[in-house]
């Protein structure tokens, strides 16, 4: 099979969305597939075919307002000249539907839109008309389930599949380091949806009956400066930047405690991120926001523990309870590990598979209805 991968960013660029697309590329091509990536920023994964992009001026007028549905475009002028696509595998959302769902129907390629995280609420009245020529869906979680159910998306033209795990690698962490009493991580884009000014909040106070923890932030972003004033310059909490993926693994494997505080905005909201399954599968206890729940990919909600979104006082509870209590933060290790055991590429690749085979075959000659 021949599969198209249109993703705005790729890796080096960091987010759980571009290290998925690389993931599944690499994963296909294990299977004997021909993998062919369209990308703005980013590098191609090793093994894979780039999709030539030209610029044009009805792009380039677009693109002051939305480089993401301009690159959408030459996408979809540059598929009309492609050799051979078996599927086109989209990562994003109504912008990249509006902007392939027309070209993709002329080529005669199934479109098969994959949403990681919670659509915006902006632009709600298009998105039946942007997916009308869209064929199939996967979504990362409930959230976006419910998004596109709202908007009138048929549930028989989605597919709930989670990320999946380098579990062979990820043990290899989980036995190397011990874990650090009172050492609490937060992994993730410095960026507003990801709240860490929250975890930062929640871990001031922890801090008056805990002055032995230390708060951990991995990742880098616009709102560092901001983050790094709320931090103060008192001794506890550190931001380390960028970190390659194994540094990520090193120090989460180490910390006692793994917080993920992301809320959803007007704009944007997450899936089911990807730090928070590894974290699982490092051994490392996880508290996670009820706006970013585990759903689907995680059953046993023993495993993990969810504090009320937006609520710090909330957070701080779950904090000194993993903290205090060893043979709870043991039990939440132990299920944790256990409950992410399936979650590894070879599964999410068979059951992407089967939903391009299904598209492939039932694909309807004429547009799909989301009224």
């Amino acid at each position: 099979m021949r599969i198209l991968h249109i993703g705005y960013r790729l890796p080096p660029e960091p987010g759980g969305k571009e290290r998925y697309i690389e993931r599944l590329s690499h994963e296909q091509m294990l299977r004997g597939h021909e993998v062919v990536v369209a990308h703005r920023l980013g590098d191609i994964p090793g093994g894979a075919r780039a999709l030539p992009l030209t610029r044009t001026a009805a792009s380039h007028a677009v693109s002051g307002r939305s480089d993401v549905i301009a690159f959408a475009m030459e996408c979809a002028r540059t598929l009309r000249r492609a050799h051979r696509i078996d599927i086109v595998h989209a990562h994003g959302d109504h912008r990249e539907a509006l902007g392939l769902g027309s070209a993709a129907r002329r080529a005669g390629i199934p479109l098969l839109l994959h949403v990681h995280g919670a659509l915006t609420t902006r632009h709600r009245r298009i998105m039946p008309w942007a997916f009308r020529h869209t064929d199939g869906f996967i979504v990362a979680g409930e959230r976006p389930r419910e998004d596109l159910l709202a908007v009138g998306v048929p549930e028989r033209r989605m597919r709930i599949i989670p990320g999946g795990l380098n579990l062979d690698h990820l043990a290899r962490f989980r036995e190397r380091h011990p874990v650090e009493p009172g050492l609490i991580v937060s992994v993730g884009s410095l960026v507003e949806v990801k709240n860490h000014a929250l975890t930062i909040q929640a871990f001031h106070r922890l801090r008056t009956d805990h002055p032995g923890a230390r708060l951990v932030i991995a990742g880098d972003g616009p709102e560092r400066a901001r983050l790094e004033r709320l931090a103060g310059t008192g001794r506890g909490i550190e931001f380390t930047g960028h970190l390659p993926a194994d540094d990520v693994y090193s120090l989460v494997s180490r910390a006692q405690v793994l917080v993920h505080a992301s809320r959803r905005l007007p704009t944007i909201g997450e899936g089911i991120p990807f730090a928070l399954l590894e974290a699982l599968a490092l051994g490392t206890a996880v508290i996670v926001s009820s706006d970013a729940s585990l759903g689907v990919a995680v059953t046993d909600r023993s495993a993990y523990l969810v504090f009320q979104s937006g609520s710090a006082q909330d957070l701080v509870t779950h904090l000194r309870s993993v903290l205090d209590d060893e043979a709870l933060c043991l039990q939440m290790i132990e299920r944790g590990v256990r409950a992410v055991s399936n979650l590894d590429w070879r599964m999410v690749g068979e059951r992407i598979g089967e939903w391009y085979e299904t598209l492939i075959t039932d694909r309807p000659l004429s547009p799909v209805s989301v009224s």
